[in-house]
């Protein structure tokens, strides 16, 4: 379970690290996903449940493609069943956080909340057994609550719960990996940043990056490895800042240096094209992040937001 831990850690931010339910490995609706197919891959999927009502991968693979069809609704149907049917904890605590991230497509900070705290909750009863993730992955599901709320725009939700994420982080016993103290910070920060360029508080956003980057370089004095899966990260956060402070210039040179796969940063990059003026390319990158098919907090975002810009229904 620590190499899990250490295997999230890469993905980053809460943030990322919630695996795409249907939208990705083998199967022939995972296919028809990945190629845009969304209704066939649904049709699929519910030909699967005619036979095998409790199957928890089609339910959930069911109610991946509606959420990303902007059908939140009927989709949460498919999980609650999923919650239901689970026989074990953890997997009922998997789609829990499933249900937390259809509530983070349909923009609602409260629910995904509701649903995230069931799974920090599932994680409080595995501290004896497993100190080494069980901590991390505390954190982990308050960050990602977070993350959805910032996104809806419930800043004070937001730094609420980014806060239970760091402090639920840093228990994590430091002698498994020293440099993860100085992610949470990083993290932390990071998030601050952001919650400050979203109320226009310049200094107060400076300050956060300014820390943001000294936690960045405790990291790569602890652990050179983490440091390398973290460093793109501090331009997605100097790029989103310059952008909510309206220096469309720098932010777009600074988002061109972060991941250019992720759909979040996709759609920031057209913002800030279509706040210069640039529609055209605006709409390219808007087009690539509404076709992601992950169940994640940067695809809850991105692929309302994205169609919503592009006209698409």
């Amino acid at each position: 379970m620590i190499l899990r831990a250490v295997a999230i850690t890469a993905i980053l931010f809460s943030l990322s690290a919630q695996p795409p339910q249907g939208g990705r490995g083998g199967g022939p609706a995972q296919q028809l996903m990945r190629d845009g197919k969304l209704a066939e891959a649904l049709n699929l999927y519910q030909d699967q449940l005619k036979s095998s009502p409790d199957s928890i991968p089609a339910n959930n693979g069911a109610g991946t493609v509606l959420d990303l069809m902007g059908k939140g609704t009927e989709a949460r149907k498919y999980f609650q069943k999923a919650i239901e049917t689970s026989t074990d904890a953890a997997g009922k605590a998997a789609a829990q956080r499933a249900m937390a991230m259809s509530y983070a497509f349909s923009g609602d900070c409260s629910n995904t909340v509701k649903y995230e705290q069931m799974v920090l909750d599932y994680w409080k009863t595995r501290e004896s057994a497993e100190p080494g993730n069980a901590f991390y992955q505390q954190g982990e599901m308050a960050n990602e609550a977070a993350r959805v709320c910032i996104d809806a725009g419930d800043l004070d939700a937001a730094a609420k719960w980014y806060q239970i994420g760091h402090d639920a982080g840093i228990k994590e016993p430091d002698d498994l990996h020293p440099g993860r103290r100085a992610l949470w910070q990083f993290r932390t920060e990071h998030a601050m940043a952001r919650i400050a360029a979203r109320r226009n508080n310049r200094a107060e956003a400076q300050k956060h990056v300014a820390l943001a980057k000294k936690a960045l370089d405790d990291i790569q004095a602890k652990d050179a490895s983490l440091y390398g899966q973290q460093q793109v990260f501090l331009p997605y956060l100097t790029g989103y800042v310059s952008l909510y402070l309206g220096d469309t210039k720098a932010a777009l040179e600074d988002l061109q240096k972060a991941n250019q796969n992720d759909p979040f940063i996709q759609c920031l990059i057209g913002m800030a094209y279509e706040k210069s003026g640039e529609k055209a390319k605006a709409n390219d990158y808007y087009k690539k992040a509404a076709t992601t098919t992950a169940h994640n907090p940067p695809a809850a975002f991105a692929v309302p937001f994205a169609k919503k810009k592009l006209g698409v229904a």
